[in-house]
């Protein structure tokens, strides 16, 4: 099993695949890292040899911000946001959603599970 930036890439993937595993590679990336190594795509991360896997741990390391600096950076961005009082940053602090999106009926994820209001008593008719 190859370790990569303190991931644990699973064995039985392609390589394309397994490096999408690492939080800040998407799937083109990943593509242009495999060509830029010359290893071939179809190939299984358990059929790697050492050198190949210290190619692609220096690529990862010299071009790409991936992992703990990835999540700092972000949480940083986060942070300044809500500091100087942006409207994305009051969205982060109520924890609602940033980019528009509408809030009456959906947004379940951000807002968290439904929390039923009790009903208004009708006033009698005459």
């Amino acid at each position: 099993m190859a370790r990569i930036a303190g991931v644990d890439l699973p064995k039985n993937k392609r390589v394309e695949i397994a490096l999408t595993y690492i939080y800040g590679i998407n799937i083109t990336s990943a593509k242009k890292i495999v060509n830029e190594t010359k290893i071939d795509k179809n190939r299984r991360i358990i059929d790697l040899n050492d050198d190949e896997i210290v190619k692609l741990r220096s690529i990862l390391d010299e071009k790409y911000q991936i992992e703990g600096d990835l999540r700092r950076i972000e949480s940083i961005n986060i942070k300044r946001l809500m500091e100087i009082n942006c409207y994305k940053g009051k969205r982060h602090r109520l924890g609602l959603p940033l980019r528009g999106q509408r809030t009456r009926t959906n947004a379940r994820t951000r807002r968290g599970s439904k929390k039923t209001m009790a009903n208004k008593k009708k006033a009698p008719k005459k």
